[in-house]
């Protein structure tokens, strides 16, 4: 779909320079000689490349729709996460890198979200809070409670994470997937 140069919004996914870009920052400017333009800054959705563009209100840009599938993570084969497509139960096969980090966090029977274009794999979401046990924390040193430092804890996954001085090894922990931070205790 085509739209001007002046409807680029952040979030929309662009088709620009024979590849997809989705926009993270738009702003419209008025010099006062000549016309107006968007100032926009584009991040490449293939390898992470940022751009800077400008593109004027007669400039035309084809907008891309991301098709939304929901797929089940299933395991991991060497250097390979599979997912299942929970309508067609067709698998998908990621390279690890392509989730990065966050790939740690997965579980058997978790639901992600995976966004695709012409039926290729752009990006995954997965859920913003998992539960996970803690298998280390560092003990609590008396008179550290007066202030509110956090003390370093390693999750069952083996990743690292900063907790309450509170929190102990055995409990569970609910942790925000994105910015790999403690929330609350689990319930």
């Amino acid at each position: 779909m085509k739209i001007n140069g002046n409807e680029i919004k952040p979030g929309n996914v662009l088709q620009h320079q024979d590849t997809l870009w989705a926009v993270v920052k738009t702003q419209h400017v008025k010099p006062g000689k000549g016309g107006a333009f968007a100032q926009v800054e584009l991040k490449n959705l293939l390898d992470g490349r940022k751009l800077n563009e400008r593109f004027r209100s007669e400039d035309k840009v084809e907008r891309v729709r991301l098709e939304q599938k929901d797929f089940q993570y299933l395991y991991t084969q060497e250097d390979q996460l599979v997912f299942m497509d929970t309508e067609t139960y067709e698998q998908l096969e990621l390279q690890a890198d392509f989730v990065g980090d966050r790939a740690a966090f997965l579980q058997d029977g978790m639901m992600v979200t995976v966004e695709m274009h012409e039926e290729r794999p752009i990006g995954i979401s997965l859920p913003q809070f998992v539960t996970l046990q803690i298998t280390e924390a560092d003990a609590v040193v008396k008179g550290q409670t007066q202030s509110s430092s956090y003390k370093p804890a390693v999750l069952e996954n083996g990743v690292r994470v900063l907790v309450p001085p509170f929190i102990t090894s055995g409990e569970k922990i609910v942790v925000d997937t994105g910015t790999i931070e403690y929330v609350k205790r689990a319930d």
